[in-house]
């Protein structure tokens, strides 16, 4: 008990976090990563950024006003200090009835830092973003790929572990393609990459993997998640959506490498940008995901703010990675963020001319989205339509002065049932009988007939697909600017006097100058050079994808409550490298992969006890969540990814690319409770039924039964759900995919 005791707080010390344990005790606190999380959770409360919530006028979160009860000159006279450490029930601080307290290491901490000066600084993830300096190799007989090694490695350092060894080949395969494609090797894949002795045999692996169709559905799955893409409404009724070629134009970002900076201004502002094309007003559905409520009895206006609120704090934590949904009521009780911040944001949203009202899952703005191939056949039809037309145009005028003599002909033979009974003066005629002898007239020549039959032909082809196109909603600001007021408590009804215009928070770079911002000004400042949160935030998430768990474990909240990164030096260069390098996504992923740290087995293996190196323990006791990285990380894998490696291992699988959703196999009745039996599953036929999982329609009342620990896509989700329970194996033994596959 004693030496796990000893092993724990070894670790601890190495896996410095936001617990305030700090990196030795000899070493000064840093305020962001000793000393802000400790006063974050057990002083901001009363004495925070949330001004209706401070109980006195001292902020323990802005330095003007905490120099009066920190520092003197080593640490005499610190109020702080007399109030922490009292036994005094009435002066102790954090007070007994508020739940918190601090342990002795946590005053310790504070103690080292008021004596120390009570140096001030700012939260990590707010700072300036700049590239630190790569370490030198610290480790003479660990592989080195790239950079990634370095920072690594040096982390390693004085932990007590060592890099890992490269995994086997056949593990190696298996799982960069699996984590680059979602689907497993081919067994002729794995012979290729097994015969190939060549140097740079597995990066050629990868490359070939990053240029695969596959790839873009695999990255497409995760900023589904993060996007709430569902097929359907939400709430009740939950109606169906086509929202699904916006989900194609994500798979084709991803498989065209499009820079993520272009990827996140096109999906926020695409329809603003100068002559924007379809596809640009396309990827603005990103902010139309959201749930469309149409209760009856719900008031359009809140449904509206509804509406406007998740935009807002979606985009906060897709790129920002802030808990700005904290803020609709009140000021932010940990951030720099308060309630003007909020509605700031929210005015670059409040211009759509949606009004709320109704349910309909196409509601405007909204425009068509043709497929490629109907895109393509619509255009060659409107060019035959519009070169027959022109022949018409000519035929008639050719053949106009032989309408006298034809008349004749025609009606005094009766050779035209329409004409008989027109046997008038041509002076005399009504407008219907000109109409109607022209017609027979031009009916009556041989190759008007035939080109007119052709045009005829075309035309209802074209108003066939036409009637089979979707229709996606997509982003569009109204004409007259609608007024933004701060919302009492977030009420849609209940305004302040406090009216705002859009503008970012105060407590990051300033976005332009300029008096009215825009949606396409707030998407270029959120990829701006000066603003430090986005590379971060998008870096953390990759990481995510490729190593199970990010950087900052946190993936939702770079905020003060979020967590301090473990590496944050290598997070700094990824996110610095990143962004300098044009928000090169493929780059990126491919820098992951290639890297030692990515390659390493993920075997536990005895090491010596930190404090008795005579004693073999296992790598688990000293770094148990595997922070340091001395091994492959080990995790399930997403529960879409098991369905397709099953369907791809069996040879069931249907690699068809895109196309509108389809209904797979799902128990009866699981729509019919919470639809009010309104909603009845048509199951796919044939092939349809073993396609990949990302394009299984998303009803967002319940979700596909085939999936578990998955976003519910009702809201924005980029934290990785992993659980562990019977219900898992009972769904692979019994899901009627999983059986056939078996079989």
């Amino acid at each position: 008990m004693l030496r796990c005791c000893s092993i724990l707080l070894t670790a601890a010390v190495f896996l410095t976090c936001s617990s305030g344990v700090s990196k030795a005790e000899t070493d000064p606190p840093s305020f962001s990563r000793d000393v802000l999380p400790i006063l974050s959770e057990n002083c901001f409360p009363c004495h925070g950024p949330d001004e209706g919530q401070r109980s006195t006028e001292l902020r323990l979160d802005d330095e003007a006003s905490a120099v009066e009860v920190l520092s003197r000159p080593g640490g005499q006279d610190s109020e702080l200090l007399h109030r922490i450490e009292s036994e005094d029930p009435d002066l102790v601080m954090p007070p007994a009835d508020s739940n918190l307290s601090l342990t002795a290491a946590r005053k310790q901490i504070l103690r080292q830092w008021v004596e120390a000066g009570s140096p001030w600084g700012q939260h990590w993830s707010f700072e300036r973003l700049v590239a630190p300096s790569i370490p030198e190799p610290v480790f003479p007989d660990a592989p080195v790929k790239n950079p990634i090694d370095h920072f690594i490695q040096a982390r390693l350092q004085g932990s007590g572990l060592t890099p890992s060894p490269v995994a086997d080949r056949h593990t190696l395969l298996r799982r960069v393609t699996l984590d680059l494609t979602g689907l497993p090797p081919a067994p002729e894949e794995q012979d290729a990459f097994l015969n190939d002795t060549e140097p740079g045999a597995f990066e050629r692996v990868v490359d070939r993997l990053l240029q695969s169709p596959a790839y873009g559905e695999r990255m497409a799955w995760d900023w589904l998640n993060a996007a709430r893409y569902a097929d359907s409404n939400g709430y009740q009724g939950d109606r169906d959506r086509t929202m699904w070629p916006w989900r194609e134009w994500v798979v084709q970002a991803f498989n065209q490498n499009m820079p993520f900076d272009t990827f996140t201004i096109q999906q926020l502002a695409g329809d603003l940008l100068p002559n924007a094309t379809f596809e640009q007003k396309l990827a603005t559905g990103f902010c139309r995901n959201h749930m469309i409520n149409g209760e009856g009895g719900r008031i359009p206006e809140e449904n509206r703010v509804d509406y406007v609120m998740d935009m807002t704090e979606t985009m906060g934590i897709v790129w920002l990675g802030l808990t700005l949904n904290c803020c609709r009521c009140h000021d932010h009780k940990y951030d720099p963020l308060n309630q003007q911040d909020y509605y700031q944001l929210f005015a670059f949203f409040n211009q759509t001319p949606v009004t709320g009202g109704g349910g309909d899952p196409a509601t405007a703005p909204s425009m068509a989205a043709p497929t490629p191939a109907d895109q393509q056949r619509l255009a060659d039809l409107d060019r035959t339509l519009s070169e027959l037309n022109t022949a018409l145009k000519e035929r008639t005028a050719a053949i106009a002065d032989r309408q006298p003599e034809w008349e004749q002909t025609a009606i005094s033979s009766a050779k035209e049932e329409l004409l008989a009974d027109l046997n008038t003066d041509p002076q005399q005629r009504t407008d219907e009988q000109h109409d109607r002898i022209r017609t027979a007239f031009l009916a009556a020549d041989e190759q008007y007939a035939s080109l007119k039959s052709r045009r005829d032909q075309r035309q209802m082809e074209r108003d066939t697909i036409n009637k089979r196109v979707p229709t996606v909603m997509i982003m569009a600001d109204q004409n007259e600017r609608r007024d933004t007021f701060v919302l009492d408590r977030g009420l849609y009804n209940v305004p302040t006097k406090q009216e705002v215009t859009a503008a970012t928070p105060t407590s990051l770079p300033a976005a332009h100058t300029r008096e009215q911002l825009n949606r396409l000004d707030l998407a270029r400042w959120l990829v701006s050079e000066e603003n430090p949160l986005p590379a971060r935030v998008t870096v953390n998430r990759f990481w995510q994808q490729i190593f199970g768990q990010g950087l900052v474990k946190t993936t939702e909240d770079f905020g003060v409550q979020g967590e301090y990164p473990v590496q944050k030096d290598l997070l700094n260069w990824l996110a610095a490298d990143f962004r300098d390098s044009g928000w090169d996504v493929k780059r990126l992923i491919r820098q992951l992969v290639t890297s030692h740290t990515y390659q390493q087995s993920s075997h536990l293996r005895m090491v010596a006890a930190p404090n008795s190196p005579a004693e073999q323990i296992s790598e688990r006791e000293i770094d148990p969540d595997n922070r340091l990285l001395a091994r492959s990380p080990r995790w399930r894998w997403p529960s879409f990814v098991l369905r397709d490696q099953a369907l791809a291992a069996c040879g069931l699988l249907n690699r068809q690319f895109g196309g509108p959703p389809v209904h797979t196999y799902q128990p009866p009745g699981v729509w019919a409770e919470p639809t009010f039996g309104k909603k009845k599953h048509s199951r796919s036929k044939g092939a349809d039924l073993y396609r990949r999982s990302l394009y299984i329609f998303w009803r967002r009342i319940v979700a596909p039964t085939v999936f578990f620990d998955n976003a519910t896509r009702q809201t924005c989700m980029v934290k990785v759900l992993r659980t562990n329970t019977p219900l898992h194996s009972l769904l692979t033994l019994n899901e009627t995919t999983w059986v056939e596959a078996a079989r």
